[in-house]
């Protein structure tokens, strides 16, 4: 055991020989794929909950698709499926792109995570109560004024409970990045198990690293909860 950590720890934290592996690829993966996938989703939200259906629908089906059909599988047909197209290999941008599996992996977090927090955030928009909305209209705000002041706002605030979910949610699929050759922490942790047969030890440390991680994302966003929803708490009564 002491031998397996002696000679695996750099690798479950940063990597070794400038090359990043563990916690350092781990938390790149769920940092790029959950910034991309929020701002995919902010426009993506609007549309939702547009009352043009030719601005809706297709949204609809998107999400519809990427919460319906599981993301080991979504993965797949982007890390492998995609390249076995002719007519990305043909492509010199779309084949340096797809064949570097980050760039796959990346790609296929962030379109599934996205549609989740699509949904997300057009709940919350709905939810948006009448008053602030006929407050917002009634001192002449436009539009993008009202999205802009009130209901984008109002909306990410009440949000923030169920958006702290799919952090955690997409902090424990990047475990999949193993399966297309991306080391982060489970790729280091099966490394080190094959190479001393001590799985316990070897998947332990892995299991430590991910709820370090997710108590420190937990305890991030509570603090959030309760600057920006202290609003929502009950009055104390005496």
């Amino acid at each position: 055991m002491i031998e397996l950590i002696q000679q695996y720890w750099q690798q479950y934290l940063w990597g070794t020989a400038g090359r990043p592996t563990g916690l350092v690829v781990t938390l790149w993966l769920t940092a790029s794929s959950l910034a991309l996938g929020f701002f995919l989703a902010l426009p993506f939200a609007i549309l939702r909950v547009s009352r043009t259906r030719w601005l809706s629908v297709p949204v609809r089906v998107y999400t519809y698709v990427f919460r319906g059909t599981p993301l080991f599988v979504q993965l797949l047909l982007i890390y492998t499926g995609m390249y076995s197209l002719d007519a990305v290999r043909g492509t010199p941008v779309l084949n340096t792109f797809f064949r570097d599996a980050m760039n796959c992996t990346i790609l296929a977090f962030m379109l599934n995570t996205a549609a989740y927090t699509t949904e997300i955030f057009a709940g919350a928009m709905k939810a948006t109560t009448h008053g602030e909305i006929e407050a917002g209209r009634a001192c002449g705000m436009s539009n993008y004024t009202l999205y802009r002041r009130i209901i984008l706002p109002s909306a990410l605030r009440r949000a923030l409970p169920a958006y702290s979910n799919e952090v955690i949610l997409m902090l424990h699929a990047t475990t999949l990045a193993a399966t297309a050759t991306v080391p982060d922490i489970l790729k280091v942790a099966r490394n080190a198990s094959s190479d001393y047969y001590l799985p316990f030890v070897a998947y332990g440390i892995a299991a430590i690293l991910y709820l370090c991680i997710s108590f420190t994302l937990i305890w991030l966003f509570r603090k959030a909860e309760n600057r920006w929803l202290a609003y929502l708490r009950p009055v104390s009564m005496r």
